[in-house]
């Protein structure tokens, strides 16, 4: 199926394009719902390794002497305080403290810092604190990025470069900015949307296709498989991972949307920090995992009820094969239905009726032990 008029093509998308029957919007990028079965594609991210393109987010450079400055003086964590190699993830909220984007921060060098995330809104908060010598832009368009997750994934990659990626070596939430990989000049990050051990490399956007077919051979023995957006999205869901626009808006706070946690108010100041203290004790909601007992197209919108109630809805629904196939959903709930146990009744857009469940967050793996493996 040919790529929607008005939507841009991605770099590794000629390797796959003629496979795909249905492709979604994601910052003006064409992505493929699946490439081939969405199980299998499911089933190799969980137990081998899947393969795909994550070129959609944007990338916001900041370039300058004051580079850590201003990022520090939008981002709810410290960048000053990043250690080499390290990435910090956290979020962007305005002067009022309501969710604007999560991001990563990585510093690339005093003097350089790559923000990535989804929302133009950042840009334009960081832009509003550059000063003259200093820049910030876009610059997505200049590379390819493939993402590498599942059990077997170090397996690939260590197949196509000589730099030591043992954990010992390379860690969770590290890069490596000067890596070889198939003899391309990389960015390589451990980090990923899944639940399991994964990796994003970022090659320049000429060398894609150079790369999708070396990672694809030094795999093939692996089972690896590439995968679209209805795998990750299962991925994503059963690992309780948010998504603008869907478990936030600008409407809600960090702690309505388990992002409390990456607020460090010792930083010092930054766009939204007294907003965010003022409210810190006071949000009304949360998001919470829920098992539903109806199909994934009646349960996603559908909104949630307790005793009779409107406490909130379902933002996402989907079979999770970790739950034998249940309907999984993330939804934004009041305080009062976070109690993992507690019953729900969830109503569709059409009035039918089903009983739902909190449950605890994440169903997968709720140690986090896979990604650090």
């Amino acid at each position: 199926m040919a790529v929607p008029e008005g939507l841009s093509t991605t770099p590794f998308a000629p390797r796959y394009a003629d496979r795909v029957e249905e492709w979604i919007d994601i910052y003006g990028n064409a992505v493929p719902l699946a490439i081939s079965d969405p199980a299998e594609e499911y089933l190799a991210i969980r137990t081998s390794v899947g393969a795909s393109e994550y070129s959609m987010l944007h990338k916001w450079h900041v370039e300058g002497e004051a580079a850590v400055a201003v990022v520090d003086a939008v981002f709810s964590r410290s960048v000053k305080g990043l250690g080499a190699g390290r990435i910090a993830y956290g979020v962007v909220v305005d002067a009022d403290g309501m969710m604007l984007d999560d991001v990563t921060v990585a510093v690339l060098a005093p003097d350089h810092v790559v923000v990535t995330g989804g929302n133009p809104a950042t840009m334009d908060a960081l832009a509003a604190h550059t000063p003259a010598g200093s820049t910030v832009t876009e610059r997505r368009e200049e590379s390819a990025v493939l993402t590498l997750q599942g059990p077997r994934s170090r397996d690939v990659l260590q197949r196509l470069t000589h730099v030591d990626v043992s954990n010992a070596a390379f860690p969770y939430y590290t890069f490596l900015d000067d890596a070889l990989v198939a003899g391309i000049p990389a960015q390589v990050s451990r980090l990923g949307f899944t639940a399991e051990l994964g990796y994003e490399i970022q090659v320049p956007r000429q060398r894609a296709l150079e790369l999708w077919d070396a990672v694809f051979e030094a795999g093939a023995d692996l089972g690896i498989r590439a995968f679209g957006a209805i795998a990750l999205l299962t991925c994503r869901t059963e690992a309780g991972m948010i998504m603008g626009e869907l478990e936030y808006d600008h409407t809600v706070t960090p702690f309505e949307c388990r992002m409390g946690w990456a607020i460090d108010f010792d930083k010092g100041p930054f766009q939204g920090r007294d907003a965010l203290l003022a409210k810190k004790d006071s949000a009304t909601g949360r998001v919470v995992s829920v098992v539903v007992d109806a199909a994934p197209e009646a349960a996603e919108g559908a909104r949630l009820e307790l005793d009779g109630r409107d406490i909130g809805y379902v933002t996402t629904a989907l079979p999770s094969p970790a739950l034998d196939g249940a309907t999984l959903g993330l939804a934004r709930v009041h305080r009062d239905a976070v109690k993992s146990g507690t019953a729900l009744t969830a109503v569709a857009s059409d009035g039918s009726k089903a009983d739902a469940t909190v449950r605890p967050t994440p169903v997968y793996d709720p140690e986090r032990a896979r990604v650090r493996a």
